[in-house]
């Protein structure tokens, strides 16, 4: 009988613990709508929405237009190189335009294929910096799928510290190989 009262009061905890899982995982929040204020204090609020305004915010995100054709054919004579500040896989602003110029480039050529190699400096373990690298070369590649470029014509990979673009250990060769390269296949 003691056991049985045992498995009962388990069985019971279970239930109210479940219970309350469930009843937390639930929100009353409305996230539609939500303004944002970005980190100059600048209220942006989604289009179409109550109190958005005909001309784009400052701080807004701009459209970018993808329909300007690609020079004939001829991959981007521009940089293919995407630098990022020290243990970090955050595309800085002004690398944006490198970025929209492939996305173009690869719109227009469906056909062609594209590989994002992710590079890291010295610093750090193989590991690490392998996983690092990854996450730069994923940064680049989502910002190109968001642009619109297929997703079969994009992948990422990763060489962690083990292709450096510049030989060295002092800040100036280490930022130089903090790097994405976009190359054409």
């Amino acid at each position: 009988m003691i056991l049985m009262k045992g498995n009962f009061m388990k069985q019971l905890f279970l239930a109210c613990c479940v219970a309350l899982l469930v009843a937390g995982c639930g929100s009353s929040v409305n996230l539609d709508n939500v303004p944002v204020e970005d980190k100059a204090g600048v209220k942006v609020v989604p289009p179409g929405s109550a109190g958005a305004s005909d001309g784009v915010a400052k701080g807004a995100v701009a459209s970018v237009d993808l329909g300007k054709s690609a020079q004939n054919g001829a991959v981007p004579s521009g940089p293919r190189v995407v630098y990022f500040d020290y243990d970090s896989a955050v595309i800085k602003p002004e690398f944006q335009s490198v970025i929209e110029s492939h996305a173009r480039f690869l719109q227009a050529e469906k056909g062609r294929k594209v590989s994002i190699e992710g590079h890291t400096d010295e610093r750090g373990g193989r590991e690490y910096n392998l996983a690092l690298g990854q996450r730069r070369a994923e940064a680049v590649r989502s910002a190109l799928l968001l642009l619109g470029v297929a997703d079969a014509q994009v992948e990422a990979v990763s060489f962690g510290k083990e292709k450096p673009a510049v030989p060295g250990s002092d800040e100036a060769a280490m930022a130089k190989n903090r790097r994405a390269e976009i190359s054409y296949r």
